[in-house]
């Protein structure tokens, strides 16, 4: 039997503002001893699982983000290569990272993106933080591509948004935050709404072959009752998060899970 490089790995899915609800499965979590080794993440993911992996606490990071609109984390951009930009998160990012690079993050960090001329998830893993995590967060459509050396790349969750992958023989446990469910959608018009429900949709393909590879998984279905692009809940979506954990913890056996 080969010997695991990690203990725990934790696995953060993609959804916009759902990922608040990453902040409060990390701090229940935590409050149950239970620590990552090794993080891969992807959009969303790929925010809170960086701010995390640089030493920020799940309640830091909520205030990072907390209280802004939309219009604070992206603006209006002209409509050649998508419709908004990602100002806010940038700046959150340079302003608050202590790590430029991969290499000086606590935890070590996996970060997918969708490589536009290739076709392929890319998963990064060294060198300059920045551009992957925005790159991995850039929504297709609604926000223009990242280009890192002459490549265009848009968010992970087009091809990977449950990036198990670059982890999955390399931990002994694996647990998986997953925030984008779908459901039942009555009213959808509009560029920007047609936009976020299609990338919706997209981003939950064959979930449910992959939660079997968890040892923990936690998916709130009440997740589908907030929008991607709504960031004002960041507090309820929190509570969703550490809810939904804190339920699923007493259905396993913690000493095992945090054993070395």
């Amino acid at each position: 039997m080969s010997v695991k490089l990690y203990n725990v790995g934790l696995v953060l899915s993609g959804g916009g503002a759902r990922g608040f609800a990453h902040l409060g499965v990390i701090q229940a979590l935590n409050e149950a001893g239970i620590f990552p080794d090794v993080i891969s993440g992807t959009s969303a993911g790929a925010l809170i699982g960086v701010l995390y992996a640089d030493g920020y606490t799940p309640g830091e990071i909520l205030n990072l983000l907390n209280g802004g609109s939309r219009l604070d984390f992206m603006r209006p951009a002209l409509p050649r290569e998508g419709l908004l930009q990602i100002s806010g998160i940038l700046k959150i990012l340079k302003s608050s990272l202590r790590s430029k690079i991969f290499e000086e993050l606590k935890i070590p960090m996996y970060v997918s993106a969708t490589d536009l001329n290739n076709g392929r998830a890319v998963y990064f893993s060294e060198g300059d933080l920045f551009e992957p995590v925005i790159a991995s967060a850039s929504i297709p459509v609604l926000f223009q591509p990242v280009k890192i050396n002459d490549i265009s790349y848009v968010d992970g969750g087009v091809l990977d948004n449950l990036p198990i992958k670059p982890i999955e023989n390399k931990c002994r446990i694996f647990i998986g935050s997953f925030v984008n469910p779908v459901g039942y959608m009555e009213k959808i018009s509009g560029l920007i709404n047609i936009a976020e429900r299609t990338f919706m949709l997209s981003m939950s393909k064959e979930i449910f072959e992959k939660s079997k590879k968890f040892d923990l998984f936690i998916a709130p279905p009440e997740l589908r009752n907030y929008k991607i692009m709504d960031p004002e809940k960041s507090g309820e979506l929190f509570m969703i998060g550490y809810k939904a954990t804190n339920e699923k913890l007493k259905t396993i056996d913690i000493e095992s899970m945090i054993l070395q």
